[in-house]
């Protein structure tokens, strides 16, 4: 049985939802009379609170808005899929939207994997079901919200979208961001060390992930109330990755060359990878 309560007042507690809902608003009847069906109530609060961005780096919110969305929530799995449908009947095991009951996607994941609503009977009653890549599937008889409140909060457990055990969970969203990489020289101090030295000087920040093999390391971590990205790594070289909405560009360079500068690295390049901002050489605030 779905549930009756709202689980979105929990939901931004536990995730804070941004400042502005990226393609969160629009004209929701024009929306379902186009698609031939209502929407469930608490999928268009999903939308309206959050808009198109992902959670926890692994789930992304499809939003029927924006002239330039790459995620719109459309009813296209019958064109996208009827034809391997044919081929393979056993691996397509649910209907497909918009044949009655079928699969209409709300969410996509990393992975490719698709969270559909079963479209049977009323919209507050659809469950949620997961389908892979690989075509296997998971129900949970519970609205989207419902599903994102239990799984955000470790209630449930998915194979198919697993979730960050020991991490905050976040909420990015789909806003341009420029990428800039730093390259470092090696300092006197160890690298736990300067992790440290770079996350105090830039704190508060809240932990991405982290990632060790063979003496190799990746620490993700995001600076909060900015939202700027951060990874430092020395698994594909000695260096910093620093995602920031460009309109920071000039803040977010003082503040991290000014890191780097504690962190006693030298400055051996920097480059744009994505995006307009430019730290050129010469300007950093070097050690």
């Amino acid at each position: 049985m779905i549930e009756a309560h709202n689980p979105l007042p929990r939901i931004t507690e536990r995730v804070p939802p941004p400042a502005e809902a990226v393609d969160g608003n629009g004209n929701w009847a024009v929306v379902e009379q186009e698609l031939g069906t209502r929407l469930p109530d608490d999928y268009q609060r999903l939308v309206e609170t959050y808009g198109r961005g992902d959670f926890w780096g692994a789930l992304c919110l499809r939003t029927p808005f924006g002239d330039d969305n790459p995620v719109r929530l459309e009813g296209n799995l019958l064109e996208d899929f009827g034809p391997s449908r044919e081929l393979f009947p056993e691996q397509h095991p649910y209907p497909l939207f918009p044949e009655p009951g079928g699969l209409l996607t709300w969410a996509v994941t990393e992975s490719a994997a698709q969270l559909c609503w079963l479209t049977e009977g009323a919209p507050e009653s659809w469950p949620v079901v997961i389908w892979s890549r690989d075509n296997d599937y998971e129900r949970y008889d519970c609205s989207a919200a419902a599903f994102l409140d239990r799984w955000v909060s470790g209630r449930i457990t998915s194979e198919l979208l697993p979730r960050e055990d020991g991490l905050a969970p976040w909420f990015d969203a789909a806003i341009d961001r420029d990428h800039v990489y730093v390259r470092l020289g090696e300092g006197p101090l160890p690298y736990p060390e300067r992790l440290r030295i770079l996350r105090d000087a830039l704190a508060p920040t809240s932990d991405r992930g982290s990632y060790a093999y063979q003496g190799n390391r990746q620490d993700h971590f995001a600076v909060t109330g900015t939202g700027w990205q951060l990874t430092y790594e020395t698994a594909y070289g000695h260096q910093l990755r620093v995602a920031f909405p460009p309109a920071d560009s000039e803040a977010a360079r003082e503040a991290v060359m000014a890191a780097v500068g504690l962190m006693g690295c030298p400055v051996e390049s920097v480059s744009t990878v994505h995006g307009t901002s430019s730290w050129e050489p010469g300007s950093e605030v070097r050690p």
